[in-house]
């Protein structure tokens, strides 16, 4: 049996294998080849090993019997494969023992590539009980995986301590569902702590749940997480904008050919704060702001409070372009 894409599945002769193997396709993105994606694709743990045609059985299908075992197809110059590895890891190691990864790097295990069908790279699949059961092509987000994952997998308890201090660790470390998992726990005991709604929220907005998130911000009352809620807002704000925008390479290019582009220059920030990249997003806006403080009424100076909202008074990113933010204005 093959799998095509998730939830499609064919015999062996549905699709051939490609000769030679370098005529897999590989999904077509640009990633950027880094130390730590090489790293990753060596990196073996108790619950992370490769897999060869003299282990398979042993070691993928024997063992999903047990807990069920990712399998992660990849090859040396599939550049997808070098970031979804890294990704699949952290996601295995979050698990503690409940699911495994096996790698097969294609390049070499051509037999097991031949058995399961596998036309294109990074394929990856799920099995459980002796069989695959799920599974995805191409370079997918957390969110995405997870979702597949939490189907069949269950994900361990937390361990002791603080949850929220544990949910706002995991939520700057970017784990985004484990800190949601965490909340979860916690507003099941004390469905009115503000600071877990408040971060249970922007957990939703990041996997693009964003009419959850709003509702669950509306619940919030009192003044107490004032800061935070209004930090929440903005990114949903943020978040929603950016769907509606031009993508960050098409506005690069704008900025790139008319550099006084002021809506190109707002939008792009828009986009950066929507993944995260703080201070390029910050960087833009300010210099935004230098140049025409009165874009679209104060637009600069109005997106970079909400900034600072988002990232708390505490930020070393907001200590330094509040002080920026004052020069420039006085």
């Amino acid at each position: 049996m093959c799998i095509t894409r998730r939830g499609e599945r064919g015999g062996e002769d549905d699709i051939p294998l490609p000769t030679p193997l370098s005529a897999l396709p590989c999904w077509p993105y640009s990633w950027p080849h880094s130390d730590s994606s090489r790293r990753a694709m060596s990196q073996e743990t108790a619950y992370i090993f490769d897999a060869t045609t003299a282990n398979f059985d042993q070691l993928v299908i024997d063992k999903s019997f047990d807990q069920p075992v990712l399998v992660d197809f990849w090859a040396e110059w599939c550049a997808p494969c070098k970031v979804l590895m890294p990704l699949l890891q952290q996601i295995t190691e979050s698990y503690q023992g409940e699911l495994l990864l096996a790698k097969v790097n294609c390049d070499i295990e051509q037999d097991i590539v031949a058995r399961f069908g596998i036309r294109s790279l990074p394929t990856v699949v799920l099995f459980k009980d002796g069989q695959p059961v799920d599974g995805f092509a191409g370079a997918q987000p957390e969110s995405e995986i997870r979702k597949i994952l939490e189907q069949h997998v269950v994900m361990p308890p937390p361990p002791a301590g603080d949850p929220f201090k544990q949910a706002q660790e995991l939520f700057a470390e970017s784990r985004f569902a484990e800190a949601e998992a965490q909340l979860k726990v916690l507003l099941s005991e004390d469905n009115t702590h503000a600071a877990a709604l408040i971060l249970y929220a922007r957990c939703l907005a990041e996997r693009g749940e964003l009419s959850e998130a709003k509702a669950v911000l509306d619940a919030v009352t009192g003044d107490a997480h004032k800061a935070e809620l209004a930090g929440a807002k903005a990114q949903l704000t943020f978040l929603a904008e950016s769907a509606t925008l031009p993508d960050a390479a098409d506005l690069k290019s704008r900025l790139a050919q008319n550099p006084q582009d002021d809506e190109a220059a707002h939008q792009l920030a828009i986009q950066q704060l929507s993944r995260q990249q703080y201070e390029a997003a910050l960087d833009g806006l300010l210099k935004l702001f230098i140049r025409n403080r009165n874009y679209a009424e104060g637009l600069p100076h109005k997106t970079l409070l909400q900034v600072f909202d988002l990232l708390g008074n505490e930020h070393p990113l907001v200590t330094a372009y509040r002080r920026k933010l004052f020069a420039a204005l006085y």
